[in-house]
């Protein structure tokens, strides 16, 4: 389709219309969903704050069970390891060596629930077939750490989330109801990450920060826009001419 105008002609074409329509609203939602991962960046440094400010919280059953609500927040917790079953996280990577993360049950004091309590890291044999020393003393204590998430994996294989069979066990992926029905009682939703201050741990270099700074998500979103620009302003060039 053409439009003739005193000064200007318009050439309309269907397809290249269409093959612009397309790419600009693609470059645009590209854009808006990184100024949404901005945002998101944003609020989640902003908890990591609000957590380090907050007096230390006593974890009891009282307390709702909320991973993301208590993330980062310090909370100490009376009761006794219970030793009788550990569980290690297999392929944790620390100063490019493998091995695990130690997660411990720790029953609460006067209560039938527990949480895992991860002691930190340790580096797996070079026999994979042996698994590491991670035996203690249970006693009646206080602890405390920081609640966290479990430690995620990029792809999820079929059966990750079962543990061996071991004392400790070994498993991909943690699943605390799976793991609660192992070990007969009920455990609260998240890990809790033992301070570096108490004892019967391993390696502890807990991370707070985030791969991406919410000013690299701006900075890609303008990048989107700027191209939406860039192709509307080519789009009109090469449908718009001069009358002569």
């Amino acid at each position: 389709m053409i439009i003739n105008t005193r000064r200007y002609t318009i050439k309309v074409a269907i397809l290249p219309t269409l093959a612009f329509l397309c790419l600009l609203a693609l470059l645009l939602s590209l854009g808006m969903w990184q100024l949404g991962r901005a945002q998101e960046k944003r609020d989640f440094l902003s908890q990591q704050q609000q957590a380090q400010t907050i007096e230390t919280i006593h974890l009891s059953t009282a307390i709702e069970d909320n991973a993301d609500t208590l993330r980062y927040k310090k909370l100490e917790v009376a009761g006794r390891y219970d030793t009788r079953q550990q569980f290690l996280i297999d392929n944790q990577v620390s100063e490019g060596k493998v091995g695990y993360f130690v997660l411990t049950p720790f029953m609460l004091k006067g209560e039938n629930k527990g949480v895992l309590v991860n002691r930190g890291w340790i580096a797996a044999n070079s026999d994979r077939t042996q698994l590491p020393d991670v035996s203690m003393i249970a006693e009646s204590t206080v602890i405390i750490g920081r609640a966290n998430h479990f430690p995620s994996v990029g792809i999820k294989l079929a059966g990750a989330e079962i543990p061996s069979d071991t004392n400790p066990s070994v498993v991909q992926v943690v699943d605390s109801d799976i793991l609660a029905k192992k070990l007969g009682y009920s455990l609260f939703s998240f890990q809790l990450e033992l301070d570096k201050t108490q004892s019967n741990g391993f390696k502890r270099e807990w991370q707070t920060t985030t791969l991406m700074l919410p000013e690299q998500h701006t900075a890609y979103a303008i990048q989107w826009f700027a191209l939406a620009l860039t192709l509307t302003v080519l789009f009109i060039v090469y449908s718009v001419k001069k009358s002569s």
